[in-house]
């Protein structure tokens, strides 16, 4: 296992991230201390795999930095995507002993782990973690309510859209920012894995950010800098208003 680098790894909960944003947003410092007696921080390379399906997970707990997806493979050897984890999102259930999913780092990824009988005890006893964890399960279920319909309704253009409309305001909501009119923001994917994840061929994701790019709906530097200057005209790509849209 690869050591996380202490000198970017946020140690005090206090200045962390993703603080506001994760499991333990709603502790008070009494319950912070608890978690401090269970905490410790794991690292994993772009590529490395953090769980693989079935197997016994020892811990739970919170992406601080990074990207990694989660997979499913079925029984003639394919594998789908199936999910994001983004910085805040909470890794593991409690209460089950095996990992539903693979989980692969695909960045450079730092994770806030707890070990998993304690933390299930400290539910039982904190309320705030409880309630908080209870939210983070709903938000994920609408999030995926919301995502079929991207797969099963939206052309492919939009679904392209809609990705980068999650990502930006993901990247806004761990800045404490609201969306602006112009943001910029790192696509964490690269067209091989938005095309698995979007259900599209390599070539149509190629060619539809192109048509963004073409189109002034969005500017790229390099292949994964993204400039959007009006954010309207993207949630209007996405097939969103700018009252709603996807969740977060």
């Amino acid at each position: 296992m690869l050591q996380p680098d202490l000198s970017i790894v946020p140690q005090d909960c206090g200045v962390c991230p993703i603080r506001h944003r994760a499991v333990c947003a709603r502790c008070d410092a009494d319950e912070l201390q608890i978690l401090e007696e269970i905490k410790y921080y794991r690292s994993y390379e772009a590529g490395q795999t953090v769980i693989w399906a079935g197997d016994r997970m020892d811990f739970v707990g919170s992406v601080v930095s990074g990207i990694a997806t989660l997979t499913q493979t079925m029984e003639d050897g394919r594998t789908q995507m199936v999910g994001l984890l983004l910085p805040s999102d909470f890794v593991g259930r409690p209460g089950r002993d095996g990992a539903a999913y693979n989980v692969m780092a695909t960045s450079d990824l730092v994770m806030c782990c707890f070990r998993k009988k304690p933390f299930e005890k400290l539910m039982e006893t904190t309320p705030h973690i409880a309630q908080r964890l209870l939210q983070m399960t709903l938000d994920e279920l609408d999030a995926a309510r919301e995502w079929m319909l991207v797969l099963g309704r939206k052309t492919a253009r939009e679904k392209i859209a809609s990705l980068m409309v999650i990502i930006l305001r993901r990247d806004a909501t761990l800045n404490l920012a609201q969306p602006r009119d112009r943001i910029s923001f790192d696509l964490p994917l690269t067209r091989e894995a938005m095309a698995d994840y979007l259900g599209l061929t390599l070539e149509t994701v190629s060619r539809q950010i192109s048509a963004l790019k073409r189109d002034k709906v969005i500017h790229l530097e390099g292949k994964r800098h993204v400039m959007v200057p009006d954010v309207g005209r993207l949630l209007e790509e996405a097939g969103d208003d700018s009252d709603g849209g996807m969740l977060s």
